[in-house]
């Protein structure tokens, strides 16, 4: 697995905060990483984009982004009313297989969903994923309307005949309500691929030190870690 799609099930659901969760423990397992940002937006020159904060939060990976828009919108949409020119769905594949010769692990992060359109022709993350023939990794949420958005996205990945590596939850409250219990359950049924880790609410404000120490504990073994999804379920379920 040198090259690991990141997408979500939509906006504000842990992504980045996965993205770097997933490369924290990967260097902890001593591969070399690289993160590729397909397409920023909604971030000026001078701020931070998600690659940044992946690298704040993981530690010593290598970070690409290859586009940035100023407007926070679907990245299309940004370049067009920037008047920029777009990302295609195949120079984030040749950005890929370049980071991949050099690194064990390159993590795509996309923007948005699976389907957020990068430029006019309507390319996706989905179009990167089959260029590279790579896994993905689907980033959900724990609540309510979480079955729903994860279903979606998964059909999609099995209509494109793109593998479903497996489902994280980005963030898992503090006191979970029956809804996001029952989706510990669910979840990997509705997906018909496993759940993967979960991660705690509010782990991207740990310091960088905490983040990197607590991180192989959020995720499974299929992404180097040591989180077990029957036990989760279990001590969620009480």
């Amino acid at each position: 697995m040198p090259i690991l799609i990141i997408t979500g099930t939509g906006t504000e659901v842990g992504k980045t905060v996965t993205t770097a969760a997933v490369a924290a423990t990967a260097l902890a397992a001593g591969r070399s990483v690289a993160v590729l940002k397909a397409a920023q937006t909604g971030v000026r020159p001078d701020e931070r984009g998600d690659a940044d904060e992946v690298a704040r939060l993981a530690g010593p990976v290598t970070t690409a982004e290859l586009a940035r828009f100023p407007e926070p919108l679907a990245p299309g949409t940004a370049a067009r009313r920037a008047g920029m020119a777009p990302v295609s769905p195949h120079e984030v594949a040749e950005a890929a297989v370049k980071l991949a010769a050099e690194h064990e692990l390159v993590l795509v992060e996309g923007a948005g969903g699976l389907l957020v359109r990068f430029d006019a022709a309507g390319g996706t993350l989905a179009d990167a994923a089959r260029l590279l023939n790579a896994p993905v990794l689907v980033v959900a949420s724990a609540g309510l309307g979480t079955l729903n958005t994860t279903e979606l996205t998964a059909r999609e990945l099995r209509t494109r005949e793109l593998e479903l590596l497996g489902v994280v939850i980005g963030s898992w409250p503090d006191s979970p309500d029956l809804a996001s219990r029952c989706n510990v359950t669910d979840l990997p049924e509705v997906a018909g691929a496993p759940l993967l880790g979960a991660l705690p609410a509010g782990a991207g404000a740990l310091a960088p030190a905490g983040f990197r120490a607590a991180a192989p504990g959020w995720l499974s073994a299929r992404l180097d870690g040591g989180w077990d999804a029957e036990a989760f379920r279990e001590r969620e379920a009480r």
